[in-house]
């Protein structure tokens, strides 16, 4: 018998999925923790083996993603508002970082934010 799994999400730190874990083992849903503990013995081999995945069974793809969304944090202005999407409009902007050169891979603090849409994937670095 083949059980297919379903990559959630990825993290490089394992306890940022833990959060998520915690919330769809709640909500009924098995979740598996692929190379959590490869990562916890060797951290620095974290973004080479592309984080702590979160997985979970395909037929509970839908409902695991669902509650992920809604335990998302979007982007927000200095009043707490919502910032929109300079495409699409829609309030899902998330604070992502590419580390795509080595200062920005061994000094991950140094590397500026940037922001993508979760609606439409647009990618920008500014919020204006």
């Amino acid at each position: 018998m083949k059980t297919e799994f379903y990559t959630v999400t990825s993290s490089t730190y394992p306890a940022d999925i833990q959060i998520l874990k915690g919330k769809l083992e709640s909500e009924g849903i098995p979740v598996f923790l692929r190379d959590e503990n490869t990562i916890n013995t060797d951290p620095l081999i974290s973004d080479a083996i592309g984080g702590v995945k979160l997985q979970v069974y395909a037929s509970d793809r839908e409902k695991a993603i669902g509650i992920y969304k809604q335990l998302k944090t979007y982007v927000s202005d200095e009043d707490g508002n919502l910032v929109a999407c300079k495409i699409c409009g829609r309030k899902q902007l998330e604070v992502i970082y590419l580390r795509k050169n080595l200062v920005y891979k061994l000094f991950p603090f140094l590397e500026p934010k940037k922001y993508r849409c979760d609606n439409c994937n647009f990618l920008s670095k500014s919020l204006k």
